[in-house]
Parts: C-alpha cells; sequence; structure tokens
C-alpha cells in the first residue's frame, strides 16, 4: 500500500504542475454541461409555420388564431397557392403550412367531414413528429370545442355527456427536458474525464520515456496500474459531486434517492471504464492510437446507452451490445436513482453486472501491461 501511495502523490503532483490538466477535467466539463443541457433540448418551441386559407372564414380565422397563440408555433405569413407553400418548404423559411381548403366553415356548419391538411418538412424526423403531433392536438382540442357548442342541452339531459381525461406524469411532471437531460449528461462527462484523460496520461509517458523509470524499478504492474487509476478515480468522483450540485442549483434536478447509493455506483462503474482506458493504453504506443481507439468506443458507447432516445426503442441487436455497455447501466441508474428516487433493492442488477466488468477489465489491463526496459 505504502507503494501505491507513492504513487499516486506522484500521479497527484504531475496533475498539478500541468497547467491545462485540472481546468481541462473540473472547468471545460461543467461549462460544457451547463451549454449541452440547453443545446440538447428535444422541445419544440416556434415552430415557424405559414396558412394557406382558402376559405376565409371566421371559423378558419378562429382556428388560425389557436395556432398564432400557442407558445409552440409562431406565424411566419400566409400563402396563396400550394406552390407558394412547396416553395417555403423547400426554402426552409416554413416548418409548416396549415392548408384550410375552401367551403371549411359550411361543412362545420352543416355537421359534415371538413379537412385541414398539415404540409411538414420531414427533413428532420424527430422535429417532423413532434410538429405534426402538436398541430394534431391543437385541432382535436378546437374540434373538441365546436363538437361542445354544437351539442344541445337535450342530449345532456337524455344522460349524453363528454369524458374527460386527466393524466399527471411522474417523475416530471412539467415535462422540463433538463430534468431528463442533466443526470445523462453528466454521465458522459464524468466518463470522459476518468476514461479519456487518464488513457491519455499514460500513454504521454510512454512517448515521453518517463515511464521507463519506473519500469526499471521492482514496482509490480498492479501497483504501478492502481497508482494511475487511483488519482482519475477520485477527481471522476469530484467531478460528481460538483456536476450534482450544479444541476440542482441551475436546472433544479431533483435528488430523490439515496446519494450514497449513487456514489457507490459510481465508485464501480468508474472502476470499469479506468480498468477499459488502461487496457487501451496498455496496448497502444502513442496518444494518436489511443484517440482513435477511444473515440470508437466512446462514441458507440455514448449514442447506445440512451442519452437521447430510450434502449427500449432500439432494434434487438442493440439490446445485446448494451450488455458489454457501461454507459447504459450509469445511464440508467443515475436517472432511476435521483429522479424516481429507486434503492439498492431496484438497481442490485446494474450492482452486480458493473461489478463484474470492473473484475475483468482491471484483469485484462494488468495483463496486458508489460514492463519495459
Amino acid at each position: 500500500m505504502r507503494t501505491i501511495a507513492v504513487l499516486i502523490r506522484k500521479e497527484f503532483t504531475q496533475i498539478r504542475r500541468n497547467r491545462i490538466m485540472i481546468p481541462a477535467m473540473i472547468i471545460a466539463p461543467l461549462i460544457q454541461m451547463i451549454i449541452l443541457v440547453y443545446a440538447a433540448n428535444m422541445n419544440m418551441r416556434d415552430i415557424d409555420f405559414a396558412i394557406l386559407d382558402e376559405d376565409g372564414s371566421a371559423t378558419s380565422i378562429n382556428l388560425i388564431s389557436k395556432y398564432s397563440s400557442s407558445p409552440f408555433f409562431s406565424l411566419s405569413g400566409s400563402v396563396n397557392s400550394l406552390d407558394d407553400a412547396e416553395k417555403l418548404l423547400k426554402g426552409d423559411k416554413a416548418d409548416l403550412v396549415i392548408h384550410i381548403p375552401p367551403n371549411f366553415e359550411n361543412s362545420i356548419l352543416n355537421q359534415e367531414k371538413a379537412d385541414v391538411q398539415f404540409l411538414i418538412n420531414g427533413i428532420n424526423s424527430a422535429a417532423a413528429v413532434l410538429t405534426a403531433s402538436y398541430a394534431q392536438n391543437i385541432l382535436f382540442d378546437y374540434n373538441r370545442q365546436l363538437i361542445a357548442g354544437f351539442s344541445r342541452p337535450s342530449s345532456v339531459s337524455q344522460g349524453f355527456g363528454t369524458i374527460e381525461v386527466n393524466y399527471s406524469h411522474w417523475y416530471n411532471p412539467g415535462l422540463d427536458f433538463k430534468i431528463f437531460m442533466v443526470p445523462g449528461i453528466l454521465v458522459v462527462l464524468v466518463t470522459l474525464v476518468g476514461w479519456l484523460l487518464m488513457s491519455l496520461n499514460v500513454v504521454r509517458e510512454k512517448e515521453l520515456g518517463t515511464i521507463e523509470q519506473i519500469n526499471v524499478t521492482p514496482i509490480k504492474k498492479y501497483q504501478f496500474l492502481m497508482g494511475k487509476l487511483i488519482p482519475f478515480w477520485i477527481l471522476a468522483i469530484i467531478e460528481l459531486g460538483i456536476g450534482l450540485t450544479l444541476g440542482r442549483l441551475l436546472f433544479h434536478v431533483p435528488i430523490l434517492g439515496s446519494l450514497w447509493l449513487l456514489i457507490a455506483f459510481t465508485a464501480i462503474y468508474l472502476v470499469t471504464v479506468l480498468g477499459f482506458g488502461l487496457f487501451i493504453a496498455a496496448i497502444s504506443e502513442t496518444q494518436q492510437q489511443v484517440m482513435f481507439v477511444n473515440f470508437f468506443f466512446v462514441l458507440v458507447f455514448i449514442l447506445m446507452s440512451g442519452i437521447f432516445t430510450p434502449v427500449e426503442s432500439m432494434p434487438d441487436w442493440a439490446h445485446y451490445v448494451n450488455i458489454i455497455n457501461p454507459l447504459s447501466y450509469f445511464m440508467r441508474v443515475i436517472r432511476m436513482i435521483l429522479l424516481k428516487g429507486s434503492d439498492f433493492g431496484d438497481v442490485w442488477k446494474e450492482f452486480l453486472s458493473m461489478g463484474i466488468f470492473g473484475v475483468v477489465m482491471i484483469t485484462l489491463s494488468v495483463r496486458s501491461y508489460r514492463k519495459r526496459v
């Protein structure tokens, strides 16, 4: 233990002397978290829409006012034909064109079928789906108002009425996207701080030749690797604490579960990803090699972790790949603990899986590292 303690102290001394390392590990990720939480917002606001009103009636004007008064839509103008509407969509000057055909009001007054056409820019499929959903909800609400207006008092007295649906959203009542994104982005930043910087630090010593001074000593491989892993493990835990504090103060992220349970899982998780980083550093000779290999795994793991899209909506083969994806476990656990208040009984399988991964990755990194003189 004394040897590992000396190596840890030596590692912290090197980190302190490196003027770029501390800002890169603490300040930059926190700034990134503040920026990314707002940038990675999938809620739609100010959707530009145009109107093609071929009816020009009071009913069509009332429908248009429903959209223009919505916080989700912003009226950009009107067009006179479908060709003009298509030009707006092609020129990216509108995301939605609402086409109200002739005799719209007459059809409604006669209690006949009345059509409304939505022309939506579908280049971004996610944005198009949300735009269509928002537009349909407003139209359905307007339709319910019309039906209520046409209802006769006698029909109500005979027992006919409307069905009212009341609903609530558990764990995120206001559907605030920041509450969903802050834990996910924090997982990514903690992973990058520990995994990438630690593996780059090991290979950097290989390139500078300073690692040879340690290789000629009787220090064992596991002692050297633990001396590299523990300092970055500590710094990543500190990063988690600062990120949680920032998320609570700036974004009002709830902390419903046990912080100690989250820290315990993070500790095991960091052993896994740091072991993975050590393994990559052990088989690499240059920082360029480490960057390319890390970039491949980090990019795949992040995109498949469920940070943006639910893992449940991915194809079956992706579920099997995620079995070896440590970020998917951490992404699930941090959201369960913070947002749902889950306890150990809810996440014990993730603890077990991460513990097994940690033992495997540390073993691989120790066996892969070779002392060379």
